[in-house]
């Protein structure tokens, strides 16, 4: 399937793995409309990219803010969904409102966005769900982060069902070099890579590209439904 004149909705585009699909689809032909919180990330983008891409702020947490995002979409081809903040944390130390946030914007975000893009879905598109490695092979320490990762691979599987022509699959990363981790402090990132590096069969963490190649792979690859893709590094293998 050719990204050509296509439209592709990336919430979560302003930076990271949303960014990285963006630049790839336009590089394609086709158009891009990314959503995010900050409104000078966006613009930032938008410069970056080119006349084919356009933004709008949105609230991954707000359903009014989610509909807003989608009316000024005439038609949605492939959505994507990487935007979510939360807190991870034991569940004995961890608040009930942290331990909620990896559902309430992870899963409930997707969920949301999805509800609200399907009256202007092309019969032909795709939509690729954003899960994590924890959810195959949980960490010490992050049950509800895991539990949440687990459920949006079963809600993909699920809309892979219900929402057939339209595609449905799960990308689940594992530790990814890239925006996210570069904005924590060196104390904590370099533990944190070279443990991942210990247990992942390809010994070191990924890039965002490898994870924008498995992303553009589900969009295009129009035999594919109802799958989760592990760019981990063998993570979830040991």
């Amino acid at each position: 399937m050719s990204f050509e004149n296509r439209t592709v909705a990336i919430i979560g585009g302003g930076s990271g793995f949303g960014f990285r699909v963006a630049t790839r689809i336009i590089a394609a032909g086709g158009h891009v409309v990314l959503g995010g919180r900050s409104e000078a990330r966006l613009l930032d983008a938008v410069a970056r990219l080119g006349p084919r891409a356009r933004a709008q702020t949105v609230d991954i947490e707000q359903k009014a803010s989610i509909a807003a995002f989608f009316e000024v979409i005439e038609r949605v081809d492939h959505l994507f969904v990487p935007a979510a903040t939360y807190k991870v944390g034991p569940i004995d130390t961890l608040s009930d409102a942290d331990a909620e946030s990896p559902f309430r914007t992870k899963f409930w975000g997707q969920y949301h966005a999805i509800k609200a893009a399907l009256p202007r879905f092309a019969p032909d598109g795709s939509i690729v769900l954003m899960a994590g490695a924890a959810g195959a092979r949980p960490i010490k320490g992050a049950a509800a982060y895991a539990a949440a990762n687990s459920a949006i691979e079963g809600l993909g599987r699920a809309l892979a069902l219900e929402l057939a022509p339209i595609r449905v699959n799960t990308v689940s990363p594992g530790t990814i070099d890239g925006d996210l981790w570069r904005s924590r402090p060196d104390s904590v990132r370099e533990p944190a890579f070279a443990l991942y590096s210990q247990l992942a069969a390809l010994g070191r963490p990924g890039t965002e590209d490898e994870v924008a190649d498995t992303v553009l792979f589900l969009m295009q690859n129009s035999y594919m439904t109802g799958s989760t893709l592990y760019p981990d590094g063998g993570y979830a293998l040991r």
